[in-house]
Protein backbone atom coordinates (compact mmCIF):
# COMPACT_ATOMS: atom_id res chain seq x y z
CA UNK A 1 0.00 0.00 0.00
CA UNK A 2 1.38 3.38 -0.95
CA UNK A 3 2.09 6.12 1.55
CA UNK A 4 -0.60 8.70 2.32
CA UNK A 5 0.57 12.27 1.93
CA UNK A 6 -1.53 14.97 3.58
CA UNK A 7 -1.34 18.56 2.54
CA UNK A 8 -1.00 21.23 5.30
CA UNK A 9 -4.60 22.32 4.69
CA UNK A 10 -5.86 18.78 5.22
CA UNK A 11 -3.84 18.44 8.42
CA UNK A 12 -5.36 21.66 9.78
CA UNK A 13 -8.88 20.44 8.97
CA UNK A 14 -8.26 17.12 10.76
CA UNK A 15 -6.86 18.89 13.83
CA UNK A 16 -9.85 21.27 13.95
CA UNK A 17 -12.31 18.34 13.69
CA UNK A 18 -10.45 16.50 16.48
CA UNK A 19 -10.59 19.55 18.77
CA UNK A 20 -14.31 20.05 18.07
CA UNK A 21 -15.02 16.41 18.95
CA UNK A 22 -13.07 16.69 22.24
CA UNK A 23 -14.89 19.89 23.18
CA UNK A 24 -18.27 18.30 22.38
CA UNK A 25 -17.56 15.23 24.51
CA UNK A 26 -16.36 17.38 27.44
CA UNK A 27 -19.37 19.67 27.27
CA UNK A 28 -21.77 16.71 27.03
CA UNK A 29 -20.30 15.14 30.16
CA UNK A 30 -20.72 18.39 32.06
CA UNK A 31 -24.33 18.75 30.95
CA UNK A 32 -25.21 15.15 31.85
CA UNK A 33 -24.15 15.32 35.48
CA UNK A 34 -26.72 14.20 38.03
CA UNK A 35 -28.75 16.99 39.61
CA UNK A 36 -27.24 18.54 42.71
CA UNK A 37 -29.87 17.09 45.04
CA UNK A 38 -29.24 13.58 43.73
CA UNK A 39 -25.47 13.85 44.16
CA UNK A 40 -26.06 14.91 47.75
CA UNK A 41 -28.50 12.08 48.49
CA UNK A 42 -26.17 9.55 46.88
CA UNK A 43 -23.75 9.96 49.80
CA UNK A 44 -25.24 7.42 52.20
CA UNK A 45 -22.66 7.86 54.96
CA UNK A 46 -23.97 9.62 58.04
CA UNK A 47 -27.52 9.90 56.72
CA UNK A 48 -30.55 8.71 58.72
CA UNK A 49 -32.41 5.66 57.50
CA UNK A 50 -35.73 6.69 55.97
CA UNK A 51 -38.31 3.97 56.67
CA UNK A 52 -40.83 4.46 53.87
CA UNK A 53 -44.09 2.61 54.59
CA UNK A 54 -46.30 1.67 51.63
CA UNK A 55 -49.66 -0.05 52.20
CA UNK A 56 -50.85 -1.83 49.07
CA UNK A 57 -53.48 -4.28 47.86
CA UNK A 58 -54.12 -6.31 44.72
CA UNK A 59 -55.74 -4.42 41.86
CA UNK A 60 -55.06 -4.05 38.12
CA UNK A 61 -52.74 -1.05 38.59
CA UNK A 62 -50.84 -2.40 41.63
CA UNK A 63 -47.69 -3.48 39.80
CA UNK A 64 -47.61 -0.29 37.73
CA UNK A 65 -47.91 1.86 40.87
CA UNK A 66 -45.21 -0.03 42.77
CA UNK A 67 -42.89 -0.08 39.75
CA UNK A 68 -43.05 3.71 39.47
CA UNK A 69 -42.41 4.03 43.20
CA UNK A 70 -39.49 1.58 43.07
CA UNK A 71 -37.67 3.86 40.62
CA UNK A 72 -37.75 6.64 43.21
CA UNK A 73 -36.49 4.31 45.95
CA UNK A 74 -33.61 3.21 43.70
CA UNK A 75 -32.34 6.79 43.58
CA UNK A 76 -32.32 7.31 47.36
CA UNK A 77 -29.85 4.88 48.95
CA UNK A 78 -30.79 5.57 52.57
CA UNK A 79 -34.44 4.51 52.11
CA UNK A 80 -35.61 1.22 53.62
CA UNK A 81 -38.87 0.40 51.86
CA UNK A 82 -41.54 -1.43 53.89
CA UNK A 83 -44.33 -2.75 51.67
CA UNK A 84 -47.35 -4.10 53.55
CA UNK A 85 -49.99 -5.97 51.56
CA UNK A 86 -53.64 -6.11 52.61
CA UNK A 87 -53.71 -9.91 52.38
CA UNK A 88 -53.23 -13.07 54.42
CA UNK A 89 -49.84 -13.70 52.82
CA UNK A 90 -47.23 -11.75 50.88
CA UNK A 91 -47.45 -12.10 47.10
CA UNK A 92 -44.99 -13.22 44.47
CA UNK A 93 -45.86 -10.07 42.49
CA UNK A 94 -44.31 -7.83 45.14
CA UNK A 95 -41.42 -10.24 45.73
CA UNK A 96 -40.59 -10.32 42.01
CA UNK A 97 -40.79 -6.54 41.77
CA UNK A 98 -38.31 -6.04 44.62
CA UNK A 99 -35.93 -8.60 43.12
CA UNK A 100 -36.01 -7.04 39.65
CA UNK A 101 -35.46 -3.58 41.12
CA UNK A 102 -32.47 -4.79 43.16
CA UNK A 103 -34.14 -3.64 46.38
CA UNK A 104 -34.40 -6.89 48.33
CA UNK A 105 -31.68 -5.89 50.80
CA UNK A 106 -33.21 -2.43 51.25
CA UNK A 107 -36.79 -3.54 51.77
CA UNK A 108 -39.14 -5.51 54.01
CA UNK A 109 -42.21 -7.29 52.66
CA UNK A 110 -45.10 -7.79 55.11
CA UNK A 111 -48.77 -8.70 54.97
CA UNK A 112 -51.61 -7.60 57.26
CA UNK A 113 -55.20 -8.17 56.25
CA UNK A 114 -57.79 -5.56 57.21
CA UNK A 115 -60.39 -7.18 59.53
CA UNK A 116 -63.73 -7.21 57.74
CA UNK A 117 -65.68 -6.29 60.89
CA UNK A 118 -64.25 -2.77 60.96
CA UNK A 119 -66.43 -0.28 59.12
CA UNK A 120 -65.79 3.45 58.86
CA UNK A 121 -68.65 5.60 60.14
CA UNK A 122 -70.05 7.74 57.33
CA UNK A 123 -72.20 7.76 54.20
CA UNK A 124 -69.50 7.55 51.54
CA UNK A 125 -69.73 4.04 49.98
CA UNK A 126 -66.14 4.31 48.74
CA UNK A 127 -64.90 4.49 52.32
CA UNK A 128 -66.56 1.37 53.77
CA UNK A 129 -63.47 0.67 55.90
CA UNK A 130 -60.42 2.60 57.08
CA UNK A 131 -57.70 2.38 54.48
CA UNK A 132 -54.19 1.33 55.39
CA UNK A 133 -54.72 1.23 59.18
CA UNK A 134 -53.79 -2.41 59.74
CA UNK A 135 -50.94 -2.21 57.21
CA UNK A 136 -49.35 0.97 58.61
CA UNK A 137 -49.62 -0.34 62.16
CA UNK A 138 -47.94 -3.60 61.12
CA UNK A 139 -45.07 -1.59 59.67
CA UNK A 140 -44.79 0.51 62.84
CA UNK A 141 -44.59 -2.69 64.92
CA UNK A 142 -41.83 -4.00 62.68
CA UNK A 143 -39.89 -0.74 62.97
CA UNK A 144 -40.17 -0.64 66.78
CA UNK A 145 -39.07 -4.28 67.01
CA UNK A 146 -36.12 -3.96 64.64
CA UNK A 147 -34.69 -0.57 65.63
CA UNK A 148 -33.81 1.22 68.85
CA UNK A 149 -34.37 4.74 70.17
CA UNK A 150 -30.68 5.45 69.56
CA UNK A 151 -30.83 4.69 65.83
CA UNK A 152 -30.97 7.66 63.46
CA UNK A 153 -34.05 7.38 61.36
CA UNK A 154 -37.19 8.92 59.90
CA UNK A 155 -40.57 7.27 59.28
CA UNK A 156 -42.58 8.32 56.23
CA UNK A 157 -45.95 7.02 55.02
CA UNK A 158 -45.35 6.71 51.28
CA UNK A 159 -48.60 5.72 49.56
CA UNK A 160 -48.26 4.04 46.18
CA UNK A 161 -50.58 6.37 44.25
CA UNK A 162 -48.59 9.59 44.73
CA UNK A 163 -45.76 11.18 42.73
CA UNK A 164 -42.53 11.93 44.62
CA UNK A 165 -39.50 14.04 43.84
CA UNK A 166 -36.13 12.71 44.96
CA UNK A 167 -35.64 16.11 46.58
CA UNK A 168 -38.33 15.26 49.14
CA UNK A 169 -36.11 12.60 50.71
CA UNK A 170 -33.24 15.06 50.84
CA UNK A 171 -35.53 17.23 52.96
CA UNK A 172 -36.33 14.31 55.27
CA UNK A 173 -32.63 13.97 56.05
CA UNK A 174 -32.92 17.35 57.80
CA UNK A 175 -35.55 16.27 60.33
CA UNK A 176 -34.19 16.83 63.83
CA UNK A 177 -34.39 14.47 66.78
CA UNK A 178 -37.85 14.29 68.38
CA UNK A 179 -39.38 16.40 65.62
CA UNK A 180 -41.96 15.95 62.88
CA UNK A 181 -41.09 17.47 59.51
CA UNK A 182 -43.87 18.98 57.39
CA UNK A 183 -44.12 20.35 53.84
CA UNK A 184 -46.69 21.21 51.13
CA UNK A 185 -48.54 18.58 49.09
CA UNK A 186 -49.79 19.30 45.60
CA UNK A 187 -53.22 18.47 44.14
CA UNK A 188 -54.98 17.48 47.36
CA UNK A 189 -58.03 18.47 49.37
CA UNK A 190 -59.58 20.30 46.43
CA UNK A 191 -56.62 22.69 46.21
CA UNK A 192 -53.62 23.05 43.91
CA UNK A 193 -51.48 22.92 47.06
CA UNK A 194 -52.23 22.18 50.69
CA UNK A 195 -49.52 23.65 52.91
CA UNK A 196 -48.50 24.65 56.45
CA UNK A 197 -48.81 28.34 57.36
CA UNK A 198 -45.82 29.94 59.10
CA UNK A 199 -45.55 33.11 61.16
CA UNK A 200 -42.72 35.65 61.01
CA UNK A 201 -40.59 33.39 63.21
CA UNK A 202 -41.06 30.43 60.83
CA UNK A 203 -43.22 28.55 63.32
CA UNK A 204 -46.15 26.52 61.98
CA UNK A 205 -49.37 28.16 63.14
CA UNK A 206 -51.88 26.31 60.95
CA UNK A 207 -52.71 24.97 57.50
CA UNK A 208 -54.56 26.34 54.48
CA UNK A 209 -56.70 23.19 54.25
CA UNK A 210 -60.13 23.64 52.65
CA UNK A 211 -61.46 20.15 53.44
CA UNK A 212 -62.29 19.59 57.13
CA UNK A 213 -60.01 22.43 58.31
CA UNK A 214 -61.19 21.83 61.90
CA UNK A 215 -59.03 18.69 62.10
CA UNK A 216 -56.23 18.95 64.72
CA UNK A 217 -53.66 18.40 61.96
CA UNK A 218 -55.39 19.11 58.62
CA UNK A 219 -52.71 17.74 56.32
CA UNK A 220 -52.24 14.81 53.95
CA UNK A 221 -50.42 11.58 54.80
CA UNK A 222 -47.75 12.54 52.23
CA UNK A 223 -47.09 15.86 53.99
CA UNK A 224 -45.12 14.79 57.05
CA UNK A 225 -42.48 12.41 58.41
CA UNK A 226 -41.69 11.48 62.01
CA UNK A 227 -38.31 11.18 63.68
CA UNK A 228 -37.68 7.55 64.65
CA UNK A 229 -36.86 8.34 68.27
CA UNK A 230 -40.30 9.94 68.71
CA UNK A 231 -42.01 6.68 67.74
CA UNK A 232 -39.93 4.79 70.28
CA UNK A 233 -40.67 7.39 72.91
CA UNK A 234 -44.42 7.26 72.16
CA UNK A 235 -45.35 3.56 71.66
CA UNK A 236 -49.05 4.50 71.79
CA UNK A 237 -48.66 6.42 68.52
CA UNK A 238 -50.55 4.25 66.03
CA UNK A 239 -53.46 4.53 63.62
CA UNK A 240 -57.02 3.68 64.63
CA UNK A 241 -60.10 2.03 63.13
CA UNK A 242 -62.31 4.24 65.26
CA UNK A 243 -61.59 7.69 63.79
CA UNK A 244 -63.45 9.45 60.99
CA UNK A 245 -62.31 9.70 57.40
CA UNK A 246 -59.42 12.15 57.10
CA UNK A 247 -58.45 11.94 60.77
CA UNK A 248 -55.76 9.23 60.54
CA UNK A 249 -52.99 11.83 60.22
CA UNK A 250 -54.24 13.66 63.30
CA UNK A 251 -54.63 10.38 65.19
CA UNK A 252 -50.93 9.52 65.06
CA UNK A 253 -49.58 13.07 65.23
CA UNK A 254 -51.52 13.96 68.39
CA UNK A 255 -49.37 11.41 70.26
CA UNK A 256 -46.00 12.73 69.12
CA UNK A 257 -46.13 16.50 68.64
CA UNK A 258 -47.99 19.78 68.87
CA UNK A 259 -48.54 22.36 66.14
CA UNK A 260 -45.79 24.80 67.17
CA UNK A 261 -43.20 21.99 67.32
CA UNK A 262 -43.61 20.96 63.68
CA UNK A 263 -40.43 21.45 61.63
CA UNK A 264 -41.16 23.27 58.33
CA UNK A 265 -39.11 21.94 55.39
CA UNK A 266 -39.05 22.31 51.59
CA UNK A 267 -37.71 25.88 51.66
CA UNK A 268 -39.92 26.84 54.59
CA UNK A 269 -42.92 25.20 52.92
CA UNK A 270 -42.55 27.21 49.70
CA UNK A 271 -41.84 24.23 47.40
CA UNK A 272 -44.02 21.29 46.33
CA UNK A 273 -42.05 18.03 46.18
CA UNK A 274 -44.91 15.50 46.37
CA UNK A 275 -48.25 15.34 44.56
CA UNK A 276 -51.41 13.44 45.45
CA UNK A 277 -51.91 12.33 41.86
CA UNK A 278 -53.78 9.02 42.22
CA UNK A 279 -54.31 6.68 39.31
CA UNK A 280 -57.34 6.47 37.05
CA UNK A 281 -59.14 3.17 37.33
CA UNK A 282 -58.52 1.31 34.04
CA UNK A 283 -61.44 0.43 31.81
CA UNK A 284 -61.39 -3.36 31.43
CA UNK A 285 -64.76 -4.02 29.82
CA UNK A 286 -63.25 -6.28 27.17
CA UNK A 287 -61.31 -8.19 29.81
CA UNK A 288 -64.55 -8.73 31.71
CA UNK A 289 -66.10 -10.26 28.58
CA UNK A 290 -63.15 -12.63 28.29
CA UNK A 291 -63.44 -13.56 31.95
CA UNK A 292 -67.09 -14.49 31.56
CA UNK A 293 -66.06 -16.75 28.70
CA UNK A 294 -63.44 -18.41 30.89
CA UNK A 295 -60.55 -16.67 29.15
CA UNK A 296 -58.13 -13.78 29.77
CA UNK A 297 -55.66 -11.62 27.88
CA UNK A 298 -52.83 -12.26 30.36
CA UNK A 299 -52.63 -16.05 30.74
CA UNK A 300 -49.23 -16.76 32.29
CA UNK A 301 -48.22 -13.09 32.31
CA UNK A 302 -47.76 -11.02 35.46
CA UNK A 303 -49.28 -7.59 34.74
Amino acid sequence: MGEIHLRPRQIIIIVVIFVVIILFITNTRQNCEFPKYYRSSARKDDLPTIFAITPTYYRPVQKAELTRLSHVVMLVPNVHWIIVEDADHTSSLVTNLLQRAGLVERSTQLSAKTPTQFKLQGKDPNWSKPRGVEQRNAALRWIRENTSKDDRGVVYFMDDDNAYSVELFEEMNKIQAERVGVWPVGLVGGLMVEKPILNNENIVTGFNAAWRPERPFPLDMAGFAISLDLLHKRPEAVFSFEVERGYQESEILRHVTVLKELQPLANLCKEVLVWHTRTEKPKLTEEEKLRKAGKSSFDGIEV
